[in-house]
């Protein structure tokens, strides 16, 4: 299996930071052993986007010291409810993930009406073919359901810094779960802001004022923590 990974740097100063971007299933830290050097004083953020703000909180608890802050786009703290398996087909997904983890049988529906209010972006998507549209493997599927179990769990074990982006009409992942990371959360410096009306992909699938909008409040948010550093 191969995993994507890219970096950007700027061409004419110095980053004032380092952002590690996560969406989906996985979390590709790339840097070299120079730049370990050369940034080693660099803050480090985390940005992860609906499975990726899941990924995020599980580095975090793994590393509790080692992020300076995170940004949660959408983050998937919990399923929410009307598309949760039933209790019987999770008990039968647990038990046939261990022995055939790779077959794609998990019915889903298909999201992208959910998460993209635009039509244009919706398009795109549908016609992307590194964009996965099949059913999710029994073992990603089951994994996926029990991190969220996990993170919902333990919401309280958040200490680093936060600022949570959350449309309010998301039908994919619960931004009311996103106000009881915000409440629970032990960290002293968090932010939670709630967009009425924004869906799922609040930086690809929304009109280009609602995305400018979302990446304003973030930009900002990290410029104020990058200098007081």
């Amino acid at each position: 299996m191969n995993l994507f990974t890219c970096q950007w740097r700027p061409s004419n100063y110095d980053p004032k930071a380092l952002i590690f971007l996560c969406h989906g299933y996985a979390m590709e830290c790339s840097i070299s052993m120079r730049e370990k050097v050369e940034y080693k004083n660099q803050r480090r953020f985390l940005l992860g986007e609906s499975m990726g703000g899941a990924v995020v909180l599980m580095l975090h608890r793994k590393e509790p010291t080692y992020w300076d802050g995170a940004i949660l786009v959408a983050p998937m703290c919990k399923i929410v409810e009307d598309m949760k398996p039933h209790p019987i087909v999770i008990s039968i997904l647990s038990k046939l993930s261990n022995v055939i983890p790779t077959w794609r049988i998990i019915p889903n529906e298909d999201i992208i009406d959910r998460a993209i209010k635009s039509e244009e972006w919706r398009e795109e998507v549908r016609n992307n073919h590194y964009c996965y549209k099949g059913k999710p493997r029994l073992k990603t599927g089951y994994e996926l359901f029990m991190a969220s179990l996990d993170i919902e769990n333990n919401l309280d074990k958040v200490t680093l810094p936060f600022i949570i982006v959350h449309g309010g009409g998301d039908a994919v992942t619960d931004p009311s779960v996103s106000e009881a990371l915000y409440t629970l959360a032990e960290s002293k410096d968090k932010t939670l802001k709630l967009y009425p009306g924004m869906c799922h992909a609040l930086t690809s699938g929304e009109p280009k004022e609602n995305i400018d909008s979302v990446f304003s409040d973030i930009i900002k948010w990290l410029n104020e923590r990058v200098s007081t550093s």
